[in-house]
């Protein structure tokens, strides 16, 4: 007998050894649609936006090219919602190139852009603030605090528009910094070194508590941190008799002396509180003091600093060149807004109020379109006081309002739509909750018309992406859930400011379970009674690792880039934001009632459906299936029937797109636009691939 006739049946025995047994037919599911409307009536063309942001060196100029507008178009996504990375990187923005110093012998002070420049506004960039106090910050950290620098000549000083001056308020609420040492130690004594205006009163404390977010845990004045009759200058104050250990320490400021350093000028110079150098340790019998804080002009030598405010007072000299926004004229003439109001933002926390006037009038004069003002962004993320950025709030909705008091002035872009405050003591621990109700003690609660908060379900992508995909959907009714329980008005319009899989990087972002997600979110947002959301992660990128190397390589795009950064090749996001847009929403519509029986084994839905009634009559069903090894097959029933006509199916998934993973060279090798075909009847059955997103549509019966 020869070989290959022995070979050919062992063979196909071991082919039935090694591969598996086909899995069992999932069962036909039925969606069933109610006919009763949830949510409020959308349009397209408001609901479903992108955001553009400020970028790297060279970054505007790679990204307003015709070809990079052409595609980013394609996707759909119509509104724009203007975001500023100044904001985060603790920077003020000059939004305009000309303008004024309140020093302007000196070329520094308080920058107001001119409303009527000469030139085009075509780029803009933030300025570094000299008297920052915060060691990170939420762009690219790399600034530091200057409150434990190692440089007596520098220093840290309060927001001046934070004075009884300028909120009109009769008591001020205290100031405060924060530093946070590298573990739990033994402390006895500080060392502050005062700048102008120095603390007359003032108190050190120091955190009692399990950890920074214990809700029983306290802020508790050393035995001798009460100070009432403080002189400034430089010294070292003895905390208690005996040592106090302690991690988190605060200096509390009260009672400001309201002094201005030496040839000041400005009236802002002697509004708040300023600090040159902080230490925090031990007394050694000889009174030598052993300082336990790292000092260093660097955020990864020096310990965390963490202020309630910082000056937007800065120097020309301080312009950062690594960072870019786009100017407003470029914005406007490039396309990209397709002639929709844009929503604007002011940089309320590092900026002034008459700077933002300024820009207001300037987009008046140029006639652009915009209604809606977005009045900071992400405070709750940089740790200001909820109360504290009420103050600044009603200060910037005022001069909004001056401007043109039809305006729609609101915010503040929450860092997460749960926000709980950080080493407060209290009941209250909603940062949101404070600051609706600071606004409403005011009487000012009115200056918030609409609500913003960015949806990133989660911080890293490691581990089972089903299971994160399935439970975004449940994350987000909860955060619905707590805003209301925040109080925060439901009368206004709810808007998700930005949204994606994570903040940082991954590669499942740049996959199909990225297209599904933010089709979650985005639809989910209208589901539960919200009036929009805006994609991040619009303009063209390329991957690249962010953190964990589980995570891969990855980006918030909807397009990769080539080298030389133009759109190459359209992502799954970008093809889920045509099918939302267009397939399903059409010009837009009410959301129906949706219910899919398709569970995972955690009880979390597998298959989740959002049903609309659109504009033109007919009825459109998002189907979203996150299981990624299980084809479900379905039928469809509005209300107690099947639809009886056709249905027509636009579908994508695995058929559609493969990602070749790649590190920086990762790209898709299988780039297909959806499927579409027709079902002859609703009864039909319609299979829902794994890991995919289809749309049904059909004539209500």
């Amino acid at each position: 007998m020869r070989w290959g006739d022995v070979r050919r049946p062992i063979l196909a025995f071991l082919a039935v050894l090694l591969v598996p047994p086909p899995l069992a037919a999932a069962p036909v599911a039925t969606i069933q649609i109610d006919p009763s409307p949830v949510g409020a009536k959308f349009r397209t063309d408001q609901a479903f936006g992108a955001g553009i942001d400020g970028m790297t060196r060279g970054g505007v100029d790679e990204l307003f090219t015709p070809h990079n507008i052409a595609w980013m178009r394609k996707a759909g996504l119509k509104p724009i919602t203007y975001r500023l990375r100044t904001e985060l990187a603790i920077e003020a923005w000059h939004w305009g190139n000309e303008g004024t110093w309140s020093d302007g012998a000196h070329a520094q002070g308080y920058w107001t852009s001119s409303d009527d420049p000469k030139a085009p506004v075509e780029l803009t960039w933030g300025y570094r603030l000299p008297r920052r106090g915060d060691t990170i910050d939420q762009a690219n950290n790399d600034g530091y605090s200057r409150l434990d620098d190692g440089d007596p000549a520098t220093f840290w000083k309060s927001n001046p528009y934070l004075d009884r001056h300028y909120t009109g308020e009769a008591v001020e609420g205290p100031q405060w910094v924060v530093l946070g040492l590298d573990a739990p130690a033994a402390i006895d004594a500080a060392r502050i070194a005062w700048a102008a205006p120095f603390a007359r009163r003032f108190a050190v404390q120091y955190w009692r508590g399990v950890d920074e977010y214990d809700p029983d845990g306290d802020w508790v004045t050393f035995p001798h941190g009460q100070v009432d009759d403080g002189r400034g200058g430089q010294g070292v104050l003895r905390l208690a008799d005996r040592p106090v250990r302690a991690q988190f320490l605060r200096i509390l400021l009260q009672e400001s002396s309201r002094t201005a350093p030496p040839g000041a000028a400005d009236p802002r110079d002697a509004m708040g509180y300023a600090i040159a150098e902080v230490g925090f340790g031990t007394l050694a019998p000889d009174g030598g003091f052993h300082d336990l804080v790292r000092h260093g002009a660097g955020p990864k030598v020096q310990t965390v600093a963490t202020v309630s405010s910082t000056d937007p007072w800065h120097r020309a000299v301080d312009r950062d060149l690594g960072l870019e926004q786009p100017g407003f004229d470029r914005l406007f003439a490039s396309g990209i807004t397709n002639g929709l109001p844009v929503m604007i933002p002011l940089g309320a926390l590092y900026d002034t109020p008459e700077n933002a006037a300024a820009e207001l009038r300037f987009l008046k004069h140029r006639g652009y379109p915009f209604t809606q003002v977005e009045l900071g962004e992400e405070p709750d993320g940089q740790n200001i006081d909820a109360e504290d950025f009420a103050r600044l709030y009603v200060q910037f909705a005022a001069v909004a309002h001056g401007v043109d008091p039809a305006l729609q002035t609101g915010g503040p872009s929450l860092q997460d739509g749960v926000s709980d405050v950080w080493l407060a003591p209290g009941a209250d621990r909603s940062w949101t909750h404070r600051f609706v109700k600071a606004l409403d003690a005011r009487g000012r609660l009115s200056d918030l018309r609409f609500f913003t908060f960015e949806r990133y379900p989660y911080d890293q992508l490691c581990g089972a992406i089903d299971a994160k995909l399935r439970r975004q959907t449940q994350g987000l009714a909860q955060v619905f859930a707590r805003l209301k329980a925040d109080a925060v008005p439901t009368d206004i319009p709810w808007i998700v400011s930005e949204y994606g899989f994570s903040a940082f990087g991954g590669a499942a972002e740049d996959d199909l379970p990225g297209a599904l997600v933010n089709a979650d979110i985005a639809a989910g947002t209208l589901s539960l009674g919200g009036r929009g959301a805006f994609l991040f992660g619009y303009n063209p990128n390329r991957p690249w690792q962010h953190g964990d190397a589980c995570v891969g390589n990855g980006e918030l795009m909807i397009l990769e880039a080539d080298a030389d950064g133009q759109a190459r090749w359209p992502l799954p996001t970008f093809h889920g934001a045509r099918l939302l847009t267009g397939a399903w929403a059409g010009q837009g519509g009410r959301m129906l009632a949706a219910h899919s029986p398709i569970l995972a084994a955690d009880g979390t839905e597998a298959v989740v459906a959002y049903a609309l009634r659109r504009a033109d009559g007919r009825i459109s069903v998002l189907l979203l299936n996150r299981d990624p090894a299980t084809d479900h097959p379905v039928r469809l029933a509005f209300g107690v029937r099947p639809p009886a006509g056709p249905v027509t199916v636009a579908q994508y998934g695995p058929a559609q797109y493969r990602w070749a993973p790649g590190g920086v060279g990762g790209h898709p090798v299988r780039d297909l636009p959806p499927a579409r075909f027709t079902l002859r009847n609703g009864g039909e059955i319609l299979k829902l691939p794994a890991w995919s997103i289809t749309v049904a549509t059909f004539v209500s019966p």
